[in-house]
């Protein structure tokens, strides 16, 4: 299998500051130590951002509505989302980290409004997310960029994805399609990884990932498993500060185990076939069962069956070899639980 690419999601949880943004950019790059097997291991592929258009997000009731909770960054939900939101020169001062760092830089955004960003700087790719699938003047505007964007599935069914591709194929077809569930977090038993391998099978000329809203790092390690090629989960450098989807993503302990686990997986996956591997020869030898002598023989003695047994090492005869044991001549003597080698006996 290939390398994975890992894109780490900071959304909002860089609570509307651009030193936070930069912490959780510091936690996706940072390599990762294997010191058992002595690897470096490399930290995440990319980040993303989110930009909204709050004059086209949500009606104006919504705007004004109370917004009372402990993530409350504002008296009413317009006022919070407001507070949340990054100016489009913040978004450039994060790519320009993100760069400095080597790391990629993925951008959703939410509005046509939002490509006014793209008149300072070009993401590495677009990202449209789930909720955004049918919006298809967003799409459009989008596509005729021509940088190459990530479509999320997670309120899609077949026909909605196919209208998206199908708008965004008028410009180009650089599109990566994420199967994603946007229930947060997403109950086991509604992740239906088994998505994964209909959409390798029905759309292969795109490259397929998994978008992650589950607990913990299970289910995004079975995805790479079942050939995902990208991976997109949220971080956040403290899954206790304000915000509702600190909670939910993975700290750093999580992002380390996570693109640690992912990343020891791409090792580990192989070729298809079955083969005695090289590295254990030692372990063969010390630990397999030979041929060995079940009693004392003294010189002269013709060998039978209840002379013999198995016992380690395992680098004399194997039993699938007796016949070459068995009927031949011991030329001196052997001490019983001892291998019978080649040279001890008659040719």
């Amino acid at each position: 299998m290939g390398k994975t690419y890992i894109i780490g999601e900071i959304g909002q949880n860089h609570n509307g500051s651009v030193d936070i943004a930069k912490l959780i950019i510091d936690l996706a790059g940072r390599s990762i130590e294997e010191s058992l097997f002595n690897l470096e291991l490399k930290g995440m592929d990319a980040v993303k951002l989110t930009k909204r258009d709050l004059k086209n997000e949500l009606s104006q009731s919504q705007m004004d509505a109370l917004y009372d909770t402990q993530h409350s960054f504002g008296k009413t939900y317009g006022l919070h989302r407001e507070f949340l939101e990054l100016s489009d020169e913040e978004h450039f001062e994060v790519y320009k980290y993100a760069k400095e760092k080597e790391i990629d830089f993925v951008e959703t955004l939410c509005a046509i409004g939002c490509l006014s960003l793209l008149k300072i700087f070009t993401p590495d790719f677009l990202k449209v997310a789930s909720r955004d699938l049918t919006n298809h003047p967003l799409l459009e505007a989008m596509a005729e960029t021509k940088i190459p964007i990530i479509l999320s599935t997670g309120m899609a069914g077949k026909t909605q994805l196919d209208q998206a591709i199908e708008i965004i194929s008028k410009y180009h077809s650089d599109i990566s399609i994420l199967h994603c569930v946007s229930q947060y977090p997403t109950q086991p038993e509604n992740v239906n990884l088994n998505t994964i391998k209909y959409l390798q099978n029905n759309y292969s000329n795109y490259k397929i990932g998994y978008s992650d809203h589950t607990i913990g790092i299970a289910t995004p390690l079975a995805a790479v498993a079942m050939g995902a090629e990208i991976i997109e989960k949220h971080i956040t450098i403290d899954r206790r500060m304000k915000g509702t989807d600190q909670a939910g993503s993975l700290g750093p302990d999580g992002v380390n185990r996570m693109v640690r686990d992912i990343r020891m997986l791409e090792k580990s996956m192989g070729i298809e076939d079955i083969f005695i591997e090289p590295t254990v020869k030692s372990a063969k030898n010390k630990l397999e069962r030979s041929i060995a002598t079940i009693r004392s023989i003294p010189a002269g003695t013709i060998i039978s069956e209840n002379d013999i047994h198995l016992l380690s090492p395992g680098d004399g005869y194997k039993w699938s070899e007796k016949d070459q044991v068995i009927g031949k001549t011991v030329l001196k003597d052997i001490s019983s639980n001892e291998i019978i080698y080649a040279n001890v006996i008659s040719e």
